[in-house]
């Protein structure tokens, strides 16, 4: 009979991994909860329309990557990304009367149907913060700083920080203008992508990873356009001010004018942090304002700011595994003795196993160099005394104590 394997795209996280992820997502709580983000859990499926309206019908992820059904004649869709299933929850739990700023962060699976790739995966992990209420730069920075902080706390330290500003619709419109009129000459030489974004989203041809466009997007009549300063003098004086509270918070940051990230619902800021580890795949956070996404799906007008991390990536930037030991192992051929210890190491607070096939003394002993830290021996001798022999596996340290002593500790 043929094994069943897991799904092309998806991967069991085994447990010679978790405890590497178990790191990672205790960083998130203990760095987040500083800047005082409060953990959600949303769905990992949401109606179809929430990602169509949010992420954008022009996007790749809604028109290529999502993973969609049909259930009770209603169109759902398992999550591709967390930002708009966030907001849903931000309006429909009345969040907005919460005193500004609010901050919300995540962690969990997102689906996306796409050829996978190194720290890519069709099921893939991502933890990230969501930040309501304030339109002032002043979140933009600390949004940006929290992720380096995240970052760092991981042990990455090799990282650099891109930034741009979308600008407002209006400005906004005007740089598209004018993108479209320098590249219609080149239409006919793009990819069929970009042809169709060129009428429907010409800012997201600046993200296109096709050389043969890319090369296009190199000439210098419309590198002219890209690097002229389009944005108007509200987002201009944004985007300085940002670059202020940057400089102060000495973030090394460059200014990257084809960053405008793969979502519709970015405005003003948008950021990157990147590392060098991954080769040509080395973005590591993405982020950015979206000041009218809120309002876009129904709730009030609120100024927004986030970012989101892929975990594999992360987990592949870290590289080592995080081997999980156990505090002690108890050795002795009285299997009785031996787990009335162990459930009281275990109930001090200390994991602990014991050998519950009784081998002989030395393969218990090679079993717990293996496994644990310490090991608790038991022989007759120590049983007759109520006493225990603790070794240190480390160091091969060992000492006889009281079996009453708080000798685990």
């Amino acid at each position: 009979m043929a094994i069943i394997k897991a799904q092309k795209g998806t991967k069991d996280i085994l447990p010679a991994d978790i405890g590497l992820w178990h790191f990672m997502e205790k960083t998130a709580l203990d760095i987040f909860s500083r800047y005082g983000a409060k953990e959600i859990r949303t769905p990992i499926f949401e109606a179809t329309e929430l990602f169509a309206r949010g992420v954008g019908d022009t996007t790749d992820i809604v028109n290529k990557e999502m993973y969609t059904f049909e259930k009770s004649e209603r169109s759902l869709t398992l999550r591709p990304e967390n930002t708009a299933g966030v907001v849903r929850s931000f309006i429909e739990n009345g969040m907005h009367r919460l005193s500004a700023p609010v901050k919300l962060w995540y962690k969990g699976p997102m689906f996306r149907y796409e050829r996978p790739q190194a720290g890519r995966q069709r099921q893939f992990h991502q933890v990230g913060v969501e930040v309501f209420g304030i339109k002032q730069p002043t979140a933009d920075a600390e949004v940006i700083f929290m992720a380096t902080n995240y970052l760092k706390a991981l042990g990455l330290n090799n990282l650099s920080v891109e930034i741009n500003s979308l600008g407002c619709p209006d400005c906004r419109e005007i740089f598209k203008s004018k993108l479209k009129e320098v590249l219609k000459p080149y239409l006919s030489e793009m990819c069929p992508d970009c042809q169709t974004r060129y009428e429907k989203n010409p800012l997201r041809l600046l993200d296109c990873k096709v050389p043969e466009c890319n090369e296009i997007y190199a000439k210098p009549e419309i590198q002219s356009v890209i690097q002229s300063d389009f944005i108007c003098d509200d987002c201009s004086s944004h985007f300085e001010e940002l670059k202020t509270y940057l400089n102060e918070l000495k973030i090394d940051y460059s200014i990257n004018k084809l960053l405008v990230r793969g979502l519709d619902y970015y405005n003003r800021t948008v950021f990157e942090i990147k590392s060098n580890s991954l080769g040509s795949q080395n973005a590591v956070c993405g982020g950015g304002r979206y000041d009218s996404l809120v309002k876009n799906l129904g709730g009030e007008d609120t100024p927004a700011i986030g970012f989101a991390m892929g975990m594999e990536r992360l987990a592949a930037l870290l590289n080592e595994k995080m081997e999980y030991k156990t505090h002690a192992f108890v050795i002795s051929n009285n299997s009785l003795e031996a787990i009335k210890l162990t459930e009281e190491v275990r109930n001090a607070g200390f994991s602990c196993e014991f050998d519950l096939t009784n081998k002989k003394f030395v393969k218990q002993l090679e079993k717990a160099s293996k496994v644990a830290k310490y090991a608790l021996i038991l022989g007759e001798d120590e049983i007759a005394q109520n006493k225990v022999t603790v070794k240190n596996l480390e160091t091969s340290e060992q000492k006889t104590v009281n079996r009453d002593s708080k000798f685990f500790i």
